[in-house]
Order: structure tokens, then C-alpha cells, then sequence
């Protein structure tokens, strides 16, 4: 089994900056690509950012150039910075990481989930 700690979400101005951070941790033979999903009331579940093993990444148009995905391979660690924050970032946001047990399973986990709101 693998278990995802999320934190680092609040309540925060817009244009100010909170960064996320998700550790995995448990059975891990080695972790593939990571991301962050988030998922507004009303709205589906969408992808924010996501990062390969090669340290590859991607962005939703809405973020790019004000978040910043990273990741830490020795920590399990990834952690997502959003700066000049708007209110229609308000979301709770997800990790994704998708793990490989060693033995030829390959899974991807979901963190508990974290509020972001961004006050106007």
C-alpha cells in the first residue's frame, strides 16, 4: 500500500502565493510521473501540473507562468507552487502519483485533497 500526506493549502489574497507539498510513502519501488488535480465546486476534476520521472513538465494554460511544479525523488516529494493567485484558483487541490511496486504494478494514488481559497 502507498499513502499520499498532503499540505500546505489555506486561505490566502489574491495575488498572494501558497506552495503544496505531497509525500508518498509505503510500498515504493520507484514513483513515475506526479501531478496536482483540482476540482472547484460544480466543475470537474482537472489537471493543474504533472511531472515525469525526467523532471518533464506540464501546465494548464490558467496556471502557466504562475505555478511551478517540482519534485524531490530522494523525499517521494512533490510540491506545487502557485504564485499571483486569483480567485478562480479556489479549489481543492489533489496529487496524483503514480507508483511502481517492483513486482510489474504499476498504480496511481490520490492525496486526501487540500483547500485552496483565494479571497478578492
Amino acid at each position: 500500500q502507498v499513502q499520499l500526506v498532503e499540505s500546505g493549502g489555506g486561505l490566502v489574497q489574491a495575488g498572494g502565493s501558497l506552495r503544496l507539498s505531497c509525500s508518498a510513502s509505503g510500498r515504493i519501488f520507484r514513483i513515475n510521473a506526479m501531478g496536482w488535480y483540482r476540482q472547484a465546486p460544480g466543475k470537474q476534476r482537472e489537471l493543474v501540473a504533472a511531472i515525469t520521472s525526467g523532471s518533464n513538465t506540464n501546465y494548464a494554460d490558467s496556471v502557466k507562468g504562475r505555478f511551478t511544479i517540482s519534485r524531490d525523488s530522494a523525499k517521494n516529494t512533490v510540491y506545487l507552487q502557485m504564485n499571483t493567485l486569483k480567485p478562480e484558483d479556489t479549489a481543492v487541490y489533489y496529487c496524483n502519483v503514480e507508483c511502481d511496486n517492483g513486482l510489474g504494478f504499476v498504480r496511481a494514488y490520490w492525496g486526501q485533497g487540500t483547500q485552496v481559497t483565494v479571497s478578492s
